[in-house]
């Protein structure tokens, strides 16, 4: 349907609309599960100016022992359409840093407050920063690109903490 170029900037355009508004800077760990909770804001109604809020937690396990039906990544109540899936499926066929993981989306119910976007999540912001809670990411996303949003905020996670993981398995003997 798209030739590659078309598909290429039709990824750009949605990866660049859902932003990662409150980072965390916890790295994965390199055997095992790690837990990345979030807050996840979207436009609930486009006529009413309303946002929702929905808090979850993504969990990336990295498989313990590699075999043949572990070298594709597995994603579990991430995406809602096969637009969002194919978006990441293009960010997929060109690297193997998710080759072995599973990641699995947990999420809350969702709440609708008359902010903006931008309101809830500087209120968001505000009360991780009261709560002294580091590890909490904010996520936003158009509507219907949640999905693409934790797909974003995961593989960022997965990314930052490669050289963290490497060198774990230095020190424990696997690599030289």
């Amino acid at each position: 349907m798209f030739g590659d170029f078309e598909r290429e900037q039709l990824f750009h355009a949605m990866w660049d609309s859902v932003r990662i508004e409150r980072g965390v800077s916890r790295s994965l760990f390199t055997f095992g599960d790690t837990d990345l909770p979030y807050f996840l804001v979207t436009p609930a109604d486009s006529e009413s100016g309303t946002v929702a809020v929905r808090q979850g937690q993504v969990t990336i396990t990295r498989a313990k022992i590699i075999t043949p039906d572990s070298m594709h990544p597995e994603f579990r109540n991430f995406f809602e359409n096969s637009e969002e899936f194919g978006a990441a499926e293009f960010l997929l066929s060109r690297t193997a840093a998710f080759s072995n993981l599973k990641l699995s989306n947990q999420q809350g119910s969702e709440r609708i407050v008359t902010d903006t976007v931008a309101e809830a999540v500087e209120r968001l912001d505000r009360q991780l920063d009261r709560e002294e809670e580091e590890d909490t990411a904010i996520l936003s996303a158009p509507a219907g690109l949640a999905g693409l949003a934790l797909f974003k905020y995961a593989s960022q996670r997965v990314l930052a903490s490669a050289s963290d993981n490497l060198q774990e398995l230095r020190e424990r003997g696997f690599l030289p």
